[in-house]
Parts: structure tokens; C-alpha cells; sequence
């Protein structure tokens, strides 16, 4: 039941982190596009960077406790490199969001993250944020 509630605990507080990292995302991308005039697509891309790099920082310091690397350089990049995975499936979403239904690219945004969130949560718990593997008993 303890590792449950863990779960539950290190679920919420990513929902809580991922949300500063969002209004960093979505502020970053209007800015980009609406004072900018930077390309839909360039300024989402650039966005989700911003905004990963903040929820880097608020999930090492507030969410997970368990670390399977020991390099902070090296975590960040294999941090970031998980979230090319919810990258593509963010460009995506707003991509068909913004062509296909012709909404509006703050919408595309929203919808996108929702569907990023969880896989992003996933990845990352189980193949940065857990303990090592221990050796099995024979």
C-alpha cells in the first residue's frame, strides 16, 4: 500500500510541476508567435524546451526522490530526451488540431498537453526516476 501511495504522491506533485511548466510553455509559445512572429511549429518546439527545462528542475526537487543516474548533466539530457517522445506527439496533436479542425493554436496547445502529460509521467518514473534494478534471487 506505502509504494501505491507513493505513486499517488509522486503523480500529483508531477501534475503540480508539469502545470508550472505548462504556463512557462504556453507563455514562451504566445509570446513567440503572436510578438515574434515566429512559425507556429519553431515556436512549440522551442516552448516545450522551455518549459521542459523547468519541469526538470521542479521533478528533481519536489517529485521523485529515486535517481538512477548520477550525473545531473547526463539525467537532464536523458530528461529532455525522453520528452522528444511527448515533443512528437505535442507537434502532432497541434499540427492536426490547427490544420485539420483549424483551431486556434493556444487550444491546439491545451489539448496536446494533455495528451503528453501522462506519457511523459510514465517514461520518466520508470526509466529515470526508479531505483536500479537490484541483482535477482536465485
Amino acid at each position: 500500500m506505502a509504494g501505491f501511495l507513493k505513486r499517488i504522491r509522486e503523480f500529483g506533485f508531477y501534475g503540480a510541476a508539469s502545470a508550472c511548466a505548462l504556463a512557462v510553455d504556453i507563455s514562451v509559445l504566445q509570446f513567440l508567435t503572436a510578438v515574434a512572429g515566429v512559425h507556429y511549429l519553431v515556436a512549440s518546439t522551442i516552448s516545450f524546451v522551455s518549459g521542459g527545462v523547468v519541469l526538470y528542475a521542479l521533478s528533481v526537487k519536489f517529485v521523485f526522490k529515486a535517481r538512477r543516474v548520477d550525473s545531473r548533466t547526463l539525467e537532464l539530457s536523458f530528461f529532455l530526451a525522453l520528452g522528444l517522445i511527448g515533443l512528437v506527439i505535442n507537434s502532432a496533436v497541434i499540427y492536426l488540431a490547427v490544420m485539420a479542425w483549424h483551431a486556434p493554436v493556444l487550444a491546439a496547445k491545451l489539448v496536446a498537453a494533455g495528451f503528453t502529460f501522462s506519457t511523459n509521467f510514465v517514461l520518466r518514473r520508470f526509466l529515470l526516476f526508479s531505483p536500479a534494478p537490484g541483482p535477482q534471487a536465485t
